[in-house]
């Protein structure tokens, strides 16, 4: 069947963890910071507060630096675990819905498509307008012998 993890699979989960890193390095560690900047000594969050500086602390590189510091470590550990949970459940649901397509990993242009020699109904399998290996349109043939040539021509 092949492998459980393809390339392409690969690349597609590497794409998947930068990007959620650079949510996490642009929005959810200022964000973190934001809010424990914007809660009262009292414990009281003030949104007003909050939206004020969120935008200022997302364009600050200071801020990613602060996050770390003991007043703000633990709330910015809480927010990435949160948003861990949250991104990769959609990727996982994203995944799942993005299923392999009924040609998936057909070589373009073969006829691999094409079981136990049904494609010779039509083609010829020695002669005439090459369309893949082993597979030529007969110029002899009855019809329309047009052919469509999808793709670029280099011309060196």
């Amino acid at each position: 069947m092949g492998k459980i993890l393809t390339e392409k699979r690969k690349k597609e989960i590497l794409i998947y963890v930068i990007l959620w890193l650079i949510f996490a390095i642009v929005l959810v560690v200022p964000m973190a910071v934001a809010s424990v900047d914007s809660t009262t000594p009292g414990g009281q969050f003030n949104t007003n507060s909050f939206l004020s500086i969120a935008l200022d602390y997302v364009l600050s590189i200071e801020v990613r630096v602060k996050a770390f510091q003991e007043r703000y470590i633990a709330n910015t550990g809480t927010a990435m675990k949160y948003y861990t949970v949250f991104y990769f459940l959609i990727v996982f649901i994203l995944m799942l819905k993005k299923g392999k397509g009924e040609y998936n990993d057909i070589e373009h242009g073969s006829s691999d498509w094409a079981t136990g020699g049904e494609q010779y109904k039509v083609l010829s399998r020695k002669d005439g307008i090459i369309l893949a290996e082993k597979n030529y349109l007969p110029v002899d043939k009855k019809g329309n012998v047009n052919v469509l040539i999808v793709g670029r021509i280099w011309i060196w």
